[in-house]
């Protein structure tokens, strides 16, 4: 205990002197003159001008101008590199919020969790096979994006508002493809939207919210279906301990080899990944 208090009192004092460290960087950024800077990138007319006005006319005022060339399609590279990096930071997000991810690593763990065996297998690799039977079910999905949206964007043969539009539409028919109707009327009542002519009409901030309570719903569905038949196990191993009077045996401890084992013979993880990769193809 001591020593975990003596690393956690130090852990308090690195953070704070980072942090201590990073205030002071940014008031000296801020509060300190300097002179114009100007950037001129050599294969782009892109200027970036940063004035800071000197203290003795007017105190503690910082002024950022950015200019670039209006007539091109292209972004800066500035704010592509800007871009990248928002995309790479909720990566993640959209994975778990516009893909099948959701609803296969819901069903692993119930899986899991029926067979009783805690922490085998890892979480590292349900999450590896779910990612890989995402990127395997979302395959037609993202090459209509790449196709529609990321190539003729390349090519500079549409703006990056229209790649924005064309990328998204696919992603919409996938996940209005797996959403319930109700689920779809409940967020179209919190938004105040009457009716829409097609799902395609339908904004991100509808479709997402319905896509993803449908995916729960549809992931509980299968994991009470596969918690059924090991459930009798469990039942049928502790009725035959308690009939024997073996009561301070844990019925887990009987029933978890043969779960195992009627899991194995039934080939339940070729059946289980099979459904499950079927269900977003039907």
């Amino acid at each position: 205990m001591g020593s975990g208090k003596k690393f956690i009192k130090g852990f308090i004092q690195l953070l704070a002197m980072s942090l201590t460290v990073c205030i002071l960087t940014f008031l000296c950024a801020v509060f300190m003159p300097s002179k114009t800077v100007s950037a001129t990138s050599p294969d782009s007319d892109d200027v970036v001008q940063v004035n800071e006005i000197d203290d003795s006319t007017t105190p503690n005022n910082f002024e950022l101008n950015i200019t670039s060339n209006l007539g091109s399609t292209q972004l800066s590279s500035t704010l592509q590199i800007l871009l990248v990096l928002t995309v790479l930071s909720v990566a993640p997000s959209i994975l778990l919020m516009v893909t099948s991810f959701t609803r296969i690593v819901v069903v692993l763990h119930f899986t899991r969790s029926a067979l009783g065996t805690n922490t085998t297998p890892p979480n590292q690799v349900l999450v590896g096979l779910s990612l890989i039977l995402t990127f395997f079910i979302m395959n037609p999905t993202f090459t209509e994006i790449y196709q529609n949206a990321l190539q003729p964007l390349n090519n500079g043969e549409i703006t990056q508002e229209e790649a924005l539009e064309a990328g998204v539409q696919p992603l919409k028919e996938f996940m209005t493809g797996q959403t319930r109707r109700k689920d779809t009327r409940l967020f179209m009542d919190i938004a105040g939207i009457e009716t829409v002519e097609t799902y395609q009409d339908l904004p991100l901030t509808v479709v997402i919210p319905a896509f993803m309570i449908s995916e729960l719903r549809a992931a509980f569905i299968m994991g009470f279906v596969i918690y059924l038949p090991f459930l009798i196990i469990d039942m049928v191993v502790a009725s035959t301990l308690m009939s024997m009077g073996m009561m301070m045996l844990p019925p887990t401890t009987i029933s978890m080899p043969f779960k195992i084992l009627l899991f194995v013979m039934a080939d339940g993880w070729n059946l289980l990944i099979g459904e499950l990769v079927k269900t977003f193809t039907t």
